[in-house]
């Protein structure tokens, strides 16, 4: 009963008098007295307003006898209060929760990928669980080891570049005897417009890769006869410079093939070099296509170009036509015979993985050794990327703003998703593929699988989205159908195995790199936010993961506009809000805390107070002397605001930009615009005992198993030369997706598809070709001759007549 209510500018003022009336003093007059005795436990605001004696007293009144005030809020701002507050804890949870994984994979996870026996029976490796890697049954098959091997002599001593050890790393090199299995590597070089010291460099450092010599081989790649800026010789020149050709091999013939490009652009011609490079006086096994181009185009800036997409491409279709024993086409025999003979009769359907970098790239001597060891460890990986360090980090500001992003991106970004086993992006600079996994004493295509193949083939390419896939980010793509294909295998970060790239050291280059990766990432993640078979289940799993990038992705403008709005707000507010200024802790402090758990290098937290202050530096007139946190919360604009805005504003250029610049480039101008008809009988496809057929000349009997080599190659007659079998497979003369019919439908003659009804292994055709001899066997039987052959008894004889002729050929199909 001793309470008065009065109204403030906002709020109801809630007077407590008890001790006034109590005292029976009259301390503001009669007046007064007589309206508080009689407004008390009411609203006394009318009677206060009323009476100048009261209004005189309010203040006084209010000084001694404040309670407090009366909440005004409606159900509505309580409810917005409520969601808020959730919203902000989900969050933070989600940052706490993302850095914490990240830190449990690299104290439990990493360290255990390249020992023997990996991940299995432990609890954090239920996918490698699930997946069977620690079922002997379904293991690798038994490994033949050809005759080649025991005469290649040993590695030589590795010289250790101690630039890519960190404190907290053993310097000692991975030791590759602590392997149970070598597997067969393709070390994938594509070259565009490197320099030779830029190509040399990358060339040399997998050389001294510690890993076995005699199971690697390098593969690379020269993207048309290209000048780039700087050089006085094209890109194949400085490259063909570099290796020691085979005796015979110094001019060999020009190989067309069906190109990613429109019309007349889709044939292109390429030549095939093998030979050696040489490192620290060992001689390596090395071959080299050369994309020179048609006849048409070699007036043109970039004759052969056709861009890095289709130099993956070259690769893996032959690797995909070897496994299946597909039709090759003439630049696929000659990579076929020319690996194997460099090889010493190591085939190309032996090997079972792809390390792809770019020629800037400088590999650590370690590195393909741990990245082999985990593949070893761990079938259920199809995928690994390793952690990409920069290069150039002292040149510019532009340089430095990068070096703490690039960390932060592998050990913050990639270790997180790694523990999922679903890493959205294994850079194109540094990673490894399986081309093929065992399975139930059997082989999976991977890489070489045919979806994987014909959607990453796609040539005719109309919509934006599409165009954003295929011509932004070829490697983001290529890892975003890998893991849409196969969902229940993994895509890993591998954080022993190092790399060193160029990135730009201008800003104008800068925006050009990062307006293609951040378009790229949105419509990747576009395309994986539909995958629902990838691991975890509703916000535990990678499909909740990816959606929240593909969100966060998409709003970071605002996000920077709202954390400048809420710094402003609470540097001028008397109570400042405490939420978001807990989120912005967590997003900028938590990133200084993974420093201490994974590297423990003290010169990181100078890249990342550099990555802020070298933008203010050079940018700004004036000295801040603002606190370290402070600068780096100024960075954040450039990488957050103002390079998603550029490449938002940009999102219809399908261009490269300023990133690489070739002697003259034409503004604007791509590599694969229309440019007349493609003739697609210029292209010959047969069969690898056919193209083996025309190599030895008309003869009979079996196949032998003696390579040919230019010395003892048999010259043939043009006019000698069986016909050519039918033209491109139907299904890769329209490689359009995203709803497109198929304009190929009349080369798909009676006889091509007789040819493929009755296609089978290619062990079985010459047994096969002589049925006459399996009959009697058959009539024994009391069965007709193609019910026999669908017997086991039918099988057994073919193989005894195979061992019989000593046939030779590609024996991946055997396990297929």
């Amino acid at each position: 009963h001793g309470v008065l209510i009065l109204v403030g500018l906002s709020t109801y003022i809630v007077l407590n008098l008890n001790y006034y009336l109590s005292s029976g003093q009259k301390y503001f007059g009669d007046r007064a007295d007589v309206v508080i005795r009689q407004a008390r436990g009411q609203d006394a605001s009318y009677l206060f307003s009323s009476w100048s004696q009261v209004q005189q007293a309010e203040a006084c009144m209010n000084a001694r006898y404040y309670s407090g005030v009366i909440s005004s809020d409606t159900m509505g701002c309580i409810i917005s209060q409520l969601i808020t507050s959730l919203m902000f804890a989900i969050i933070i949870g989600l940052i706490v929760v993302r850095f914490s994984m990240a830190a449990v994979f690299h104290w439990f996870v990493a360290p255990k990928l390249v020992k023997p026996g990996g991940r299995s029976g432990k609890i954090l490796a239920w996918r490698s669980v699930a997946g069977g890697n620690n079922d002997p049954a379904i293991r690798r098959p038994p490994v033949m080891v050809s005759e080649g091997d025991s005469d290649t002599p040993p590695p030589a001593p590795v010289k250790v570049d101690r630039s890519f050890s960190t404190s907290s790393e053993n310097t000692t090199m991975f030791d590759t005897a602590s392997l149970d299995t070598q597997l067969y590597t393709l070390m994938l070089v594509t070259c565009y417009s490197e320099g030779e010291a830029s190509m040399r460099r990358a060339l040399d450092s997998l050389a001294r890769t510690t890993y076995s010599n005699r199971h690697k081989v390098f593969f690379i790649v020269a993207d048309g006869m290209i000048t780039g800026s700087g050089n006085t010789r094209t890109t194949p020149d400085i490259l063909l410079s570099m290796l020691t050709l085979c005796n015979g091999m110094e001019e060999p013939k020009r190989c067309t093939y069906m190109a990613i490009a429109e019309g007349g652009k889709q044939l292109n011609i390429a030549k095939v070099y093998a030979g050696h490079y040489e490192c620290d006086g060992q001689m390596y096994p090395a071959i080299a296509i050369i994309k020179c181009g048609t006849v048409d185009e070699q007036n043109s800036s970039k004759p052969g170009n056709r861009g890095k997409r289709d130099s993956q491409l070259i690769l893996m279709s032959f690797l995909q036509r070897v496994l299946f024993n597909d039709r090759m086409s003439v630049l696929d025999y000659e990579i076929f015979w020319k690996i194997t003979w460099l090889m010493k009769g190591i085939t190309p359907d032996k090997f079972e993985l792809v390390l792809m970098i770019d020629a800037d790239t400088m590999v650590a001597p370690d590195s393909l050794s741990h990245m082999v060891a985990a593949m070893v460890n761990d079938i259920t990986v199809m995928g690994l990327c390793g952690e990409t360090r920069i290069a150039n980090k002292t040149d510019s500001w532009v340089t430095m703003i990068q070096v703490f992003e690039y960390y932060i991106s592998h050990h913050y970004a990639k270790a997180f998703e790694s523990v999922f086993g679903g890493v959205t992006c294994l850079p194109g600079c540094f990673c490894i593929y399986r081309i093929k996994a065992p399975k139930n004493g059997a082989w999976v295509p991977l890489l070489a699988n045919p979806d994987i193949v014909l959607e990453y083939n796609q040539n005719v390419v109309t919509t934006l989205h599409a165009k954003n896939l295929l011509f932004l980010g070829e490697d983001r793509f290529l890892s975003t159908l890998m893991l849409r294909t196969f969902p229940k295998r993994q895509m890993m970060f591998l954080p022993q195995a190092v790399c060193k790239t160029v990135v730009p050291d201008t800003f104008h280059v800068l925006l050009s790199q990062r307006r293609r990766w951040i378009n790229s990432t949105i419509h990747n993640l576009m395309e994986l936010v539909l995958v629902s078979d990838l691991c975890g289940i509703a916000c535990l799993s990678m499909q909740f993961v990816v959606f929240m990038d593909l969100l966060g992705t998409a709003v970071l403008p605002a996000a920077v506009v709202l954390a400048v709005y809420v710094i402003v707000v609470c540097a001028m507010s008397s109570q400042p809000q405490i939420l978001p200024i807990a989120v912005l802790v967590a997003i900028l402090g938590l990133p200084a805390i993974l420093i201490v758990v994974t590297t423990r290098k003290i010169s990181m937290f100078g890249w990342l107070l550099v990555r802020a202050q070298s933008i203010v530096n050079e940018l700004a007139t004036s000295t801040l002397t603002s606190t370290s946190h402070q600068i780096y919360i100024l960075a954040l604009p450039v990488w957050n605001f103002l390079l998603p805005i550029y490449a938002f504003w940009h999102f219809d250029d399908f261009t490269w930009g300023a990133t690489r610049r070739v002697h003259g480039d034409k503004a604007n101008e791509g590599h694969a615009e229309d440019d007349g008809d493609f003739d697609s009988s210029q292209i010959i496809m047969r069969k690898w005992e056919e193209w083996e057929a025309l190599r030895w000349g008309r003869r009979k009997g079996p196949l032998r198993m003696t390579l040919i080599t230019p010395s003892n190659a048999s010259t043939m007659e043009e006019s000698k030369r069986p016909t050519p079998v039918s033209p491109l497979s139907p299904t890769f003369l329209d490689r359009q997706k995203f709803g497109s019919s198929s304009p190929a439908a009349s080369v798909r003659t009676s006889n091509e598809k007789d040819r493929r009804r009755r296609s089978m292994p290619v062990y079985m055709t010459p047994t096969l070709n002589r049925s006459r001899e399996f009959r009697p066997a058959a009539s024994a039987q009391g069965v007709d001759f193609q019910t026999y052959r669908m017997s086991e008894d039918f099988s057994t004889a073919k193989e005894g007549a195979l061992k019989s002729e000593g046939y030779f050929g590609p024996q991946s199909m055997v396990s297929l």
